[in-house]
């Protein structure tokens, strides 16, 4: 295991493509839990989206509806709050995780019942977090993969983390462009995570590559008293 720990910047900085991406943690003062979630896109269809902002919840719509070939894949809400749990996934598993909560269940359980995305030949992963705000914050994250290049079976990894000052761990469906793209390989990457959110908001926001950005959301939730900061970017004005 390796404790490298490098910023947003090194880790994306000249990758054309990343995919989409998620990164949790807890500011250095140890007093915020912080999230964010980024989209990129290469197609049209894809770079058709903007982040809407809905209270705590976010959800992906089309900037233009007239473009939409197929939403079924790039139209969902990657953000939503269940109770003291957030929910942060790069897919409609949003959803199955929200229901599994609400009836009781959890994060690993709900997200067994899932797989990778059927968008052959990339079966891009369902890659997903949680942050736990019970007053005794940690979070878990999770992988969904195809286990071979033709989606004959998934593995699911699931890693469960408690927060260390300043350390966010940051995972990605991609490991650069390519065709098919490669899929991210290994255990989330460790990042380092300031006080400042509009730092880290422009930090990520700046170092992903201008061509495929799309959006980004970020995050920082006071744990004493509940209270949020946040940030949304998006190519598009909404």
């Amino acid at each position: 295991m390796t404790y490298e720990t490098l910023s947003v910047k090194e880790r994306i900085s000249g990758n054309p493509y990343v995919g989409r991406g998620i990164v949790i943690g807890k500011s250095e003062d140890g007093k915020k839990a912080v999230f964010a979630y980024f989209i990129m896109g290469r197609s049209e269809n894809s770079r058709n989206r903007v982040f809407v902002e809905n209270g705590d919840e976010i959800t992906i719509y089309p900037y233009d509806p007239s473009k939409v070939e197929d939403p079924s894949l790039i139209i969902y809400s990657p953000i939503k709050v269940v109770g003291s749990d957030v929910i942060v996934t790069n897919g409609d598993q949003t959803d199955t995780v929200e229901e599994f909560l609400q009836k009781g269940g959890d994060f690993r359980v709900a997200l067994r019942t899932r797989a990778f995305e059927p968008d052959a030949p990339n079966f891009t992963p369902r890659i997903s977090g949680i942050l736990h705000l019970d007053g005794n914050f940690n979070y878990e994250m999770s992988i969904l993969k195809s286990a071979d290049a033709v989606g004959s079976a998934c593995n699911r990894y699931f890693y469960e983390y408690e927060p260390i000052n300043g350390l966010g761990h940051f995972i990605h469906t991609y490991v650069t462009d390519g065709n098919p793209l490669p899929t991210f390989l290994g255990e989330p990457e460790r990042v380092v995570i300031p006080n400042d959110i509009d730092a880290f908001a422009e930090e990520i926001w700046t170092n992903l590559d201008a061509n495929n950005k799309i959006a980004m959301h970020v995050r920082y939730i006071d744990l004493a008293n509940g209270e949020t900061e946040s940030v949304t970017y998006n190519v598009h004005e909404v």
